[in-house]
């Protein structure tokens, strides 16, 4: 008995992963204080490094009314701003980062279909 399948079943494909990460992320998540927007975008965040960077990232929350110099040594102007500083290059993602698909495109976890 074979057990090779016929030459005109196609295999199986699986979903593509998600790339495990190359090294560890520094990102640095600015918020403005204590909002349903913030808190939402500290969620989202969080989750999606556990979720995908477990063990390799650090993540910075900066409160812009709390540190407004912050912002403006990295010119902020939206707010929830995220920012990957590393692994380079930098990328700056805005948002409540809802869409996790959207963040790991944004952190080059995934690519653009």
């Amino acid at each position: 008995m074979s057990t090779e399948q016929p030459s005109d079943v196609p295999p199986v494909m699986e979903p593509a992963p998600v790339s495990p990460p190359p090294e560890d992320f520094l990102l640095r998540l600015y918020v403005t204080g204590v909002t349903p927007r913030s808190a939402r975008a500290i969620a989202n965040i969080k989750q999606i490094c556990e979720e995908h960077l477990e063990g390799h990232y650090a993540l910075e929350v900066v409160d812009l009314y709390q540190q407004p110099q912050l912002g403006r040594g990295e010119q902020i102007i939206a707010a929830p701003t995220l920012i990957k500083e590393l692994p380079l290059p930098l990328r700056r993602i805005i948002g409540d980062l809802s869409s996790t698909e959207r963040v790991l495109v944004g952190l080059d976890l995934r690519r653009k279909d």
